[in-house]
């Protein structure tokens, strides 16, 4: 939506200038921070600036074992299983906040599904009170069995509660998605929203927007699951063309059922992309659009300077930093106004051009305006060029849009780096080996004592022994005897074993 649009239909709109989007960021990066903390899994997926998925599975079945049944009352929530002590009180003989669906007036003991969704219903109570009380955010929860069935949930007591779908069946949770817009489906884009609702004989020619909540077609999950004309088989011939998914017809009929199989992500430090985006009147000159894409590549090459780059501790020089991925493709995307007496009306779909991110980017010693105009020069103007409107036009760009994806995360000592840093590991070799090199001059030190009271003989024995003995070391792990060009590996080996 346009904001001359959004102005006409909100006269009072109060506009803000939303540029910088810096502090919106920061404070997105320190909630999805905080709310890492309380998993056990590490299953945290950030969802934009304001949402997070967390599958808390793991620790609902651990407090759902640690359930006095007797005292339900005076529960008591464990968020750690080796400090008992880290926890909440909490009454699980009601859900804590409303309720979605079947409500039941006595707790289910016996019924585990209806058990677990209690017990998450208090843990979201207590992260969503967390959040208010150190941030002073408040926010809003949906609490179900899938990713899908969460986010819809989540949006019906909007913006300071929580909802928990107690659909235990599976002819209740169809019933709950049956009454839902069919553009409010996660999932379901607008192109196949319409091309479904046309399949299932409802006028689409109005009423689809591109973003969900600004849809207000009437045809339902209902109008489309139960019509004659749909089924997986009939949506994969419908959707399937150059590009499309393996499977869709599976998947989309799953999703109107309320079955989604997508896990939750593991949360990681690396953004799967980066981008830099603003909107204007219209950029109808060459020069005018160089200029703001070289604003805009600053503000990227900032970004991933503040995103990828981390310290690094093995480098010799102090201050140093270093990449913790590094993404190689380069995207330019753009939207255009509707041409005058165009017939078409205003296209809000945009198109891009991709191709491979120059390595001078990650030069972090050189000047970003500098950076800027080299990728400006050398690879975003080619991707411009692909992108030419039809000959006899001008250009009338609304939106610009530069994007760095397909990460490629570095080496690093834990488990999200590609491999171990080798450059760290030489490093750190004299520290490594302190403990083998003791244990191996106490040894050699014993050996001398001993061969001066042993009788003299023909020299072999001494000399097999010093070949057994003297280029090896005991570890001082479980005492075996390893050879010295081998210590390395070997105290490797003990950290795999130990981290896993």
């Amino acid at each position: 939506m346009s904001v001359s649009e959004a102005k006409r239909l909100c006269p009072e709109l109060v506009l803000v200038d939303g540029e910088d989007l810096t502090p919106f960021r920061d404070m997105s990066k320190t909630l999805f921070n905080f709310f890492k903390t309380f998993s056990w899994n590490h299953k945290v997926e950030r969802l934009g600036f304001d949402e997070v998925f967390m599958d808390v599975t793991d620790i609902i079945e651990y407090n759902l074992s640690c359930l006095n049944r007797a005292s339900l009352e005076e529960s008591f929530f464990c968020l750690s299983k080796s400090d008992p002590e880290r926890g909440f009180h909490c009454d699980v003989t009601s859900i804590a906040g409303c309720v979605e669906g079947l409500a039941i007036s006595t707790p289910d003991l016996n019924n585990l599904a209806y058990m677990r969704l209690m017990l998450g219903s208090h843990f979201a109570q207590f992260l969503r009170q967390q959040v208010e009380e150190k941030y002073g955010f408040t926010s809003t929860c949906g609490i179900s069995t899938n990713k899908m069935l969460s986010k819809l949930v989540g949006s019906k007591n909007k913006p300071r509660n929580q909802t928990t779908l107690m659909a235990i069946t599976e002819d209740e949770v169809i019933a709950f998605v049956d009454t839902h817009k069919l553009r409010r489906i996660p999932g379901l884009g607008f192109k196949t929203v319409q091309v479904l609702g046309t399949q299932a004989g409802a006028d689409m020619s109005k009423g689809v927007s591109e973003i969900p909540e600004l849809s207000d077609n009437p045809v339902t999950v209902a109008d489309v699951r139960l019509h004659p004309g749909i089924s997986p088989g009939a949506i994969e011939k419908l959707l399937t063309g150059p590009g499309s998914e393996k499977g869709v017809g599976v998947r989309i009929w799953s999703l109107l059922h309320g079955v989604d199989p997508t896990e939750v992500k593991e949360a990681s430090d690396v953004p799967t992309q980066i981008s830099i985006e603003d909107t204007y009147k219209g950029l109808d000159t060459l020069a005018h659009i160089t200029e703001e894409l070289h604003k805009l590549s600053c503000s990227l090459i900032r970004r991933m300077r503040t995103d990828l780059l981390v310290p690094d501790d093995g480098a010799d020089t102090p201050g140093a930093q270093k990449w913790i991925a590094r993404p190689k493709t380069l995207r330019l995307a753009l939207r255009t106004w509707a041409y005058l007496h165009s017939a078409q009306g205003q296209n809000y779909s945009r198109v891009s051009r991709s191709g491979s991110l120059p390595h001078f980017i990650f030069d972090s010693k050189d000047d970003i305006a500098h950076i800027a105009e080299r990728l400006v020069s050398e690879a975003l103007l080619p991707l411009l060029r692909r992108l030419s409107p039809e000959k006899g036009q001008r250009w009338n760009l609304q939106m610009l849009n530069i994007c760095v994806a397909n990460m490629v995360v570095g080496a690093a000592d834990d488990k999200t780096g590609a491999g171990r840093d080798i450059s760290v590991m030489f490093k750190r070799q004299d520290e490594v080996l302190k403990p083998f090199q003791v244990m191996q001059d106490k040894h050699v030190a014993q050996s001398e004592e001993i061969t001066q009271t042993v009788p003299e003989g023909d020299g072999e024995d001494e000399e097999d022994n010093d070949w057994d003995m003297g280029d090896n070391a005991l570890c001082p792990l479980c005492g075996h005897c390893i050879p010295l060009f081998a210590v390395s590996a070997h105290q490797r080996y003990h950290e795999m074993e130990g981290s896993e």
